[in-house]
């Protein structure tokens, strides 16, 4: 990206990437980096973020980072551990806390006409979450705000561009926190509103030009939102050099191969359809660890666009549409301390002897902004707002080992869970869904006699990025009316159950 505008240091809170979303929604750009690989461009932010952490200031395993380049020469804002760091080691106190502050507090007082609390009033409520509270402010340390438990629960250094705050303003329960996050960054940092979706396309399309120059690309299509908006970028950058591969990996939803290759026709991509379903299902042939399967479906998708690209003369790139959410569950970010949950197939599994280097032109954004991307670049409504799929396919809602049977049959309740979600017009008020087959069978009872057949489970979230999602409470008549219908209709399955879990404690897929 051209525009550095903000840096935000990950000390490993699962909030950071919240602090992202919310910088982004001010039409702000910015970047999360480990707070022990501080980018060597430092001039280019104008403004740095500090996260919480689930670290102890005083702890000796604690994030230390220099920030020798950054106070009173940038603009700082920093959250909860980040507060309390300035603090501890700028001569102030940090001690364990009576008891553990966390969840919903307000405001008990504010100083006035204090630039950093505009349009922010007594009252307001903010979230907090922490064991440590800082007893006494860093030299220079002036207060700005306090709730009824914690006294320090905002300051700034006088003398400096520097702003701490306890609680953390990018949850929603911190109902001023977009406020609180505009008052820094435009009111006392300047930052620019300038983060568009049309900004983005221009510099991703210039900057691919330049990265790619006369060299050929493969794309792997799979009928998705991500794919197809980085096809049309990369398009945009390099015309006929692109040529796209949309592979039937044999783990699709039902008639999802045809009919995704119709979909393309008119959209003016060189698309290849390549039908390499038994070779996924080899590969996974007895294979039931989650893990290992994302590795292997990882690694025959690389095989295959390997295969195609030599086909191609003077393919040098593999493009690919992962996303931030990708990048962020599968490592830390950008090497950074924040846990890895799971890997996922477009950032996990490329062998060594892979000949093709890789771009990918949405790793930096999130799903809903690549929604807004696509519909800039005048990309069909009805593509963008379909649901997310997992690159690796059913291969991930199949508990346990795959067989062509399972695939089969997983396909089939698929296909009426989603096939009913759009008739009864709930489709569009639903994130993401799809059916699990899941590794148990059970006893039934069919025409008198007994069986002893699969069980599946139903899932519907709502969410705007995958980082976190809630359980759709779908109607009581469409899930009965659906699961009669999977039952009476799909030979092996005799039970149907819906999962009511949120993300987190869960995730989205069940592998």
């Amino acid at each position: 990206m051209q525009q550095h505008n903000v840096l935000i240091l990950d000390f490993g809170s699962q909030y950071t990437q919240l602090i992202a979303r919310r910088v982004r929604e001010l039409n702000i750009y910015c970047e999360i980096h480990p707070f022990n690989k501080i980018p060597k461009n430092i001039n280019s932010f104008k403004a740095v973020i500090l996260s919480g952490s689930p670290f102890s200031v005083r702890s000796e395993e604690a994030p230390h980072p220099d920030l020798s380049e950054i106070r009173g020469k940038k603009p700082l804002l920093a959250v909860c551990y980040g507060a309390q760091y300035l603090a501890n080691f700028s001569g102030g106190l940090v001690a364990p806390s009576n008891t553990r502050e966390y969840g919903r507090a307000n405001l008990s007082f504010i100083k006035n006409e204090e630039t950093f609390f505009k349009d922010i009033s007594v009252g307001s409520q903010v979230w907090m979450s922490h064991s440590d509270t800082i007893k006494e402010l860093p030299t220079n340390g002036v207060l700005l705000a306090s709730t009824h438990d914690v006294e320090n629960a905002a300051y700034k250094i006088e003398g400096e561009n520097t702003y701490a705050i306890q609680f953390h303003p990018e949850v929603y329960h911190s109902t001023d926190g977009a406020k609180l996050l505009k008052n820094f960054l435009v009111n006392i940092a300047e930052v620019e509103q300038n983060w568009t979706p049309n900004s983005f396309v221009d510099s991703t399309v210039n900057n691919l030009k330049e990265k790619i120059g006369d060299d050929k690309v493969i794309l792997g299509l799979s009928g998705g939102v991500d794919s197809t908006v980085a096809g049309v970028l990369l398009h945009k950058a390099i015309g006929e050099n692109l040529h796209c591969i949309f592979v039937n990996n044999g783990l699709l939803r039902k008639n999802e191969y045809e009919s995704v290759l119709q979909q393309y026709e008119g959209m003016g991509l060189n698309v290849k359809g390549v039908d390499a379903s038994n070779r996924f299902l080899d590969a996974l042939e007895g294979i039931s660890d989650p893990e290992t399967k994302r590795k292997a479906i990882g690694r025959v998708f690389i095989e295959v666009f390997d295969d195609e690209a030599s086909k191609v003369e003077n393919a040098k790139w593999l493009a690919q549409g992962t996303i931030y959410p990708d990048v962020i569950e599968s490592v830390s970010v950008n090497g950074g301390p924040s846990a890895t949950i799971k890997s996922h197939h477009n950032v996990g599994g490329l062998p060594d002897f892979m000949k093709l280097k890789v771009v990918e032109p949405l790793r930096m954004i999130f799903k809903d902004e690549v929604r807004r991307v696509g519909a800039s670049m005048g990309i069909d409504k009805e593509l963008l707002g379909r649901h997310p799929f997992p690159g690796p396919g059913l291969a991930i809602r199949i508990l346990g080992d795959i067989t062509s049977e399972k695939v089969r049959i997983l396909q089939e309740v698929d296909a009426i869970f989603i096939n009913g979600l759009k008739e009864d017009g709930l489709y569009n008020k639903v994130w993401q869904a799809g059916a699990i087959l899941l590794p148990v069978n059970s006893v039934g009872v069919m025409g008198d006699e007994r069986t002893y057949e699969k069980v599946v489970a139903l899932r519907a979230v709502e969410s705007t990025d995958g980082m976190t999602a809630d359980w759709v409470n779908l109607p009581y008549e469409f899930l009965q009316k659906t699961s009669n219908k999977i039952i009476n209709n799909v030979k092996g399955v005799n039970r149907v159950v819906y999962d009511i879990s949120s993300k987190p404690p869960a995730t989205i897929e069940w592998e």
